[in-house]
């Protein structure tokens, strides 16, 4: 049996409908497809609202596309002469591996020693949104959270570590639901003077 797509230009919610975007409206055929082709019927009850919903979700998880670490800070600079070493620890994100787009979660914690300035605490976890919220890997995304803080700040060092567990791991394949992941991406001083880079690994493990 054939199922044509339906998709309205609206996502329902208890509390009422609001529009949907232009990408979730091609999206959610996608979706409904897919859910034919493992065998399900999108007409069933609990499916009618899956495709859209599905959209809705990807298109929030994969947000950070459509941004720059220049949109994210906004502007949130501030001209200072603190030249010690700033950390804001434990900044939880939540991701999608781009092998088999299941999730993977953690902690990232970010330090940095200023060159006459610095930024908006609130501006870090916002980066780190911003890079997570694509198809990643730990990898990539420990580095350029490193590189999106250097390039907006020009800090004299910038240090980022990442411990995260990986759904692929412990849902499929190996199946180790006690594994974590962890990588780091050091630059300037921090890479450059084991001191500065030993402080902030003994900082964040406090």
């Amino acid at each position: 049996m054939t199922h044509k797509p339906q998709v309205s230009g609206l996502r329902r919610h208890d509390a009422g409908a609001e529009p949907i975007s232009p990408q979730e409206q091609s999206l959610a055929p996608l979706v409904r497809e897919l859910l034919v082709k493992l065998g399900e019927n999108p007409e069933r009850d609990g499916l009618k609202r899956t495709p859209e919903r599905i959209a809705a979700a990807l298109s929030f998880l994969t947000s950070g596309y459509g941004q720059t670490v220049q949109d994210v800070v906004q502007g949130a600079l501030f001209v200072d002469d603190c030249n010690e070493m700033v950390i804001v620890k434990d900044v939880e994100f939540y991701s999608q591996c781009e092998h088999h787009m299941l999730p993977f979660f953690g902690r990232v914690h970010v330090g940095y020693v200023p060159d006459g300035k610095i930024i908006g605490l609130s501006k870090i976890a916002r980066i780190v949104d911003l890079f997570a919220r694509r198809l990643q890997v730990q990898e990539r995304m420990t580095s350029q959270i490193a590189e999106g803080l250097m390039e907006v700040l020009s800090p004299r060092g910038v240090g980022v570590v990442v411990e995260a567990s990986h759904f692929c791991m412990m849902m499929r394949g190996v199946q180790k639901q006690n594994s974590s992941t962890l990588s780091s991406a050091m630059r300037g001083s921090f890479h450059e003077d084991a001191r500065t880079r030993a402080e902030f690994m003994d900082l964040i493990r406090r």
